[in-house]
């Protein structure tokens, strides 16, 4: 690995703790297998536009209860020190995202919500962030909570991927380095510097 010049960060389970019942929301959208944006994508009108404004809904009240990450300002505070881009790639919509960074007072130099067209797991949300910064991927690593964001960063080519997680069961096959804390996710990147 290159220098570290960028950390792409998902945003909820990963920088905030977000009460998301996904397996509700999905019953609730009809949703079988597919991810949710995927599936919403192929409705035709105006069930589309119902169920967009259904999953709106649900984000927003769970977004309502979002709690910041122990260590997460830190963190932001130790990267803008030493010059690293800090990006934010995430499923969520713009509104959510804005309202849960103006909240946290949280920073990015580049956020791509969904609103770009772009979702994990595809690893193009992650290329396009690195293209607008001129970043190459051997010069970033990305934090994430889930599969997604494994599988986002696998496609893109990015080998570096910390996983905030205690559930080693659940990632026990992913090539990934499942990290306890945020506190120690900052130790592993200062590694990289």
């Amino acid at each position: 690995m290159k220098e570290l010049k960028a950390v792409i960060f998902d945003l909820d389970g990963t920088l905030v703790d977000v009460p998301y019942d996904w397996v509700s929301i999905r019953k609730k959208l009809g949703v079988q297998g597919a991810p949710i944006l995927l599936y919403i994508s192929t409705l035709k009108e105006p069930e589309k536009t119902e169920k967009q404004r259904l999953l709106e809904k649900f984000e927003e009240e769970a977004t309502a209860k979002a709690v910041l990450k122990e260590g997460i300002p830190q963190l932001m505070g130790f990267l803008e020190k030493r010059g690293v881009k800090k990006v934010l790639v995430t499923n969520n919509s713009r509104k959510n995202v804005l309202n849960i960074l103006k909240r946290f007072n949280l920073d990015f130099d580049y956020i791509l919500t969904r609103e770009s067209g772009l979702w994990k797991p595809s690893g193009a949300p992650f290329l396009a962030a690195l293209k607008k910064l001129g970043i190459e991927k051997e010069e970033c690593c990305v934090v994430g909570d889930s599969p997604f964001d494994i599988k986002a960063a696998e496609e893109a080519g990015i080998d570096q991927v910390f996983i905030l997680s205690q559930d080693k069961e659940k990632f026990f096959s992913d090539p990934v380095e499942l990290i306890e804390s945020v506190k120690k996710l900052k130790k592993k990147i200062e590694k990289l510097l």
